[in-house]
């Protein structure tokens, strides 16, 4: 299958590497100086199916799906959706990595074709994190995403169907209520930023990692399930809900936060960190590929 990757930054790299590791061909395109250099020094991956140009309309003129990673400004996506809907083949999905535009708000550069339109938001790295939010806009055709959650299967992606147009789709908006309520007891003074970071990645992050929000409940509920912790804990997660902070980010609240990341690492350096990151990802993704439910 042809693929054409518009933008190579971080997200278009890691996805070109996850097309290239499943046997597609690759036509990345980006106008940037020394784009193609730096995606080739990015990419782990059997480069003989990449091929790269600078020209918009001849990467996609061909391409069977495009997956585009541009900048997240308006102005900027309309050129080149513009672009896209002329150039690609009428029947080839176009598909955003934006975490941010709604696809309607995206479709009004595609006169052509906005029925083949849609967002397909990844988690960074693409290549290891396999949940993709496949969001249709109004004029988007079921075809068209039915067509995205298949491609997205056969990449052993874990993709979902958002069944409206939110800001920051589901996942975003859910990992925004967890930082919501870590900035304000930051700023209530009630734990440290390195405290914090310890009660999620030693306590639920775990079980996060394993099962989402609403099975975890179940099976905390005993033979009773979720029924029985709602019924039990339902009240009193009543009155947290209640007391959940709203903070404003705030230049002195900004730089506690950056003060407290700052005393957490002490002296760790980040690309260790995020390589050992990666590592555990990829062991903890081939130990749940070998379940049967998880």
């Amino acid at each position: 299958m042809r693929i054409a990757v518009v933008g190579t930054g971080v997200i278009g790299a890691s996805w070109a590497t996850l097309f290239l590791s499943h046997g597609h061909r690759v036509v990345a395109s980006d106008p940037a100086p020394g784009a193609e250099d730096r995606l080739r020094a990015a990419v782990a991956a059997d480069q003989r199916r990449l091929s790269f140009t600078p020209d918009l309309a001849e990467a996609v003129a061909d391409a069977e799906f495009v997956q585009e990673n541009g900048p997240e400004r308006p102005e900027l996506k309309d050129r080149l959706f513009a672009v896209l809907d002329a150039a690609a083949p009428p029947g080839t999905v176009l598909a955003s990595s934006s975490s941010g535009l709604a696809p309607s708000r995206i479709q009004r550069a595609c006169p052509a074709h906005p029925e083949r339109v849609l967002v397909g938001h990844p988690f960074n790295p693409p290549h290891l994190i396999p949940l993709v939010e496949v969001v249709p806009g109004g004029r988007t055709s079921e075809a068209a995403v039915e067509q995205a959650m298949d491609f997205y299967r056969s990449l052993g992606r874990r993709p979902i169907r958002l069944r409206q147009e939110l800001p920051g789709h589901v996942a975003n908006r859910l990992q925004a209520a967890l930082w919501r309520e870590a900035y304000s007891l930051v700023e209530r003074g009630a734990a440290s930023v390195a405290d914090i970071d310890t009660a999620i990645a030693h306590g639920p992050g775990l079980r996060w990692a394993l099962l989402g929000p609403f099975l975890n409940q179940h099976l905390s509920g005993g033979p009773g399930g979720i029924a029985h912790v709602l019924e039990h804990l339902g009240p009193p997660m009543e009155e947290w809900w209640a007391d959940l902070g709203s903070p404003r980010l705030t230049p002195e609240l900004a730089r506690a936060i950056t003060d407290g990341v700052r005393d957490e690492l002490a002296g760790a350096a980040v690309a260790d960190l995020v390589a050992e990151r990666d590592a555990l990802l990829s062991l903890l993704l081939d130990a749940k590929n070998r379940t049967d439910h998880l």
